[in-house]
């Protein structure tokens, strides 16, 4: 196995365990065991545990970044805008639910250069996120409706989709992407 392969398998299992049992409880035996190696093995391919938080959560932060700015950049409606940021949150999420469970429950234990930059990653999306729900009310293409409680309810749904479709696996993913888009967008009546 190479060693990118390694280190993408150590990434997934650790993402695995930080998800089950929390960052704080997880040690690096704990991954080397799953893997079923020495912990000092691990050392070959990362250098630490606060590396393999960091490597996760800031992959996952910078695909959501360049996901809103492909899809901000592009010359198409609100709606399909936002359609295409729940389909990005959707695919992301079915991807590695693992890692992103780590986004959503393990950021806080960043060092405070990454803990910096996922912040600032984060408060940026939400802004442009904001400001494709004001382009819309602007528009007329949606209601008008308080922005922060948009943003809000969207965000809120889609940042847990992890939780809840793990235990819904039988809902296939493009029937997902169709629903949710559709009861995020346009409600249930």
């Amino acid at each position: 196995m190479e060693k990118t392969d390694r280190k993408s398998e150590i990434l997934h299992v650790a993402a695995k365990l930080f998800r089950e049992r929390g960052y704080n409880a997880v040690s690096m035996r704990d991954i080397a065991k799953e893997l079923d190696i020495k912990a000092a093995s691990l050392y070959n391919h990362i250098s630490s545990k606060q590396e393999i938080l960091e490597l996760t959560i800031i992959r996952i932060a910078e695909a959501f970044t360049n996901g809103i700015n492909l899809i901000n950049s592009q010359d198409i409606s609100v709606k399909e805008q936002l359609t295409l940021l729940v389909e990005l949150h959707i695919k992301l999420t079915l991807a590695d639910p693992d890692a992103m469970a780590c986004v959503n429950n393990d950021w806080m234990h960043l060092a405070k250069q990454e803990l910096d930059y996922f912040i600032q990653m984060r408060n940026r999306y939400e802004d442009k996120f904001r400001s494709i729900l004001k382009k819309g009310i602007s528009s007329g293409e949606i209601a008008d409706l308080n922005v922060e409680l948009m943003l809000f309810s969207m965000l809120s749904t889609l940042r847990t989709l992890h939780l809840w479709y793990g235990r819904k696996k039988s809902l296939q993913p493009a029937q997902l992407k169709a629903d949710m888009t559709r009861v995020l967008l346009q409600g249930i009546l």
